[in-house]
């Protein structure tokens, strides 16, 4: 397992260099000017160019690429010009925020679509199994953004049950004391249940909203993995031996239908944290997504290649806890590793 985790590492740095590359150089073709920006529309253009100096801008690309760089093994992203603060302080702060949605919004999603496409699959042309064509193709054709738009005008404007989508907790409510960062966790651990209460009201349309994008992929990968094992020689072997119809779906087939639904999780959680940044305006959602974004309209470097450069790592870290799972699941996949 040891070797497996250190060869797959050894791909993955490559293609980190690679976006540390790609990130700094689009920044840079970026239009606006961010001295110009943070200058002011009455600033001088004497002041234009010490603002830019102190930015570092003045100088030429490689040397503003090797400052970039030895920066980074020291673990300092820069300092973002909009919030005044360290980018690694600002990503922390808000990366909680950012993976509590997406977590929760996988879960539900995984909840809801797992069992259907099982269902789908060991019931196929009936009713539920076109209940699941059409949750698929309602998923990947309503906008993320759109989605969260009709809950918020069904849930919150014209029914009420919802609370204001104004972020992560109401004005009524304080934070927890930080553990996690995930203000669910910490509620419970801090026995405070009404904030508790009130972090997971604000969460669940957002989170809904992120489900419903995810239900597709999710509910179509189960159902046409389980067909294919459903119709495999092992499965029906399993049931002429006289095994219960659960104990060959769950035991014989679902397990050996899992590698392409887990593949396809791991596919899914990536587009979930690209559609965070959607979601996260709609909602005014507190995370990584949004700060990008306000940077990113700023011209503000540092931040978005933070950003960037996060979001690369996390893709490592994810592929590779993928591919420990395949070996989990399936000793042959470790093997051949």
């Amino acid at each position: 397992m040891l070797r497996q985790i250190g060869k797959r590492l050894s791909i993955a740095i490559p293609s980190v260099i690679g976006v540390i590359i790609v990130t700094f150089l689009l920044t840079r073709v970026l239009p606006g000017d961010p001295a110009v920006y943070f200058a002011g529309p009455a600033a001088t253009p004497q002041a234009i160019e010490e603002i830019r100096k102190s930015l570092g801008l003045d100088k030429s690309m490689p040397e503003q690429f090797v400052r970039y760089v030895k920066d980074l093994s020291t673990g300092n992203f820069g300092n973002s010009l909009t919030t005044g603060q360290s980018v690694a302080s600002d990503i922390a702060s808000r990366l909680p925020a950012s993976a509590e949605l997406t977590l929760l919004g996988l879960l539900i999603s995984i909840l809801i679509a797992v069992p259907l496409g099982i269902v789908a699959a060991v019931k196929q042309g009936s009713v539920i199994d076109h209940a699941c064509r059409i949750v698929a193709t309602a998923g990947v054709s309503l906008p993320v953004f759109f989605t969260g738009l009709i809950l918020v005008y069904v849930f919150y404007f014209r029914l009420g049950w919802s609370p204001a989508p104004l972020g992560r907790l109401d004005i009524f409510y304080s934070a927890p004391p930080h553990v996690t960062g995930f203000y669910l966790i910490d509620s419970l651990l801090a026995g405070q249940f009404e904030t508790f209460r009130a972090a997971l009201s604000q969460l669940i349309l957002p989170a809904a909203t992120l489900a419903i994008f995810s239900l597709a992929p999710i509910t179509r990968m189960t159902r046409a993995s389980m067909l294919a094992v459903l119709a495999s020689d092992f499965v029906r072997t399993a049931r002429a031996s006289g095994l219960s119809p659960r104990a060959v779906i769950i035991t014989y087939a679902f397990r050996n239908a899992m590698l392409p639904v887990i593949t396809t999780l791991g596919m899914v959680f990536s587009f979930l944290l690209g559609a965070n940044v959607l979601v996260e305006k709609v909602f005014a959602w507190p995370g990584i997504g949004s700060y990008a974004i306000e940077a990113l309209i700023a011209s503000d470097f540092a931040p978005v290649q933070g950003f960037v450069l996060t979001m690369a790592i996390m893709y490592v870290l994810l592929n590779l806890m993928i591919d420990m799972l395949y070996g989990v699941i399936d000793p042959r996949v470790r093997l051949e590793g």
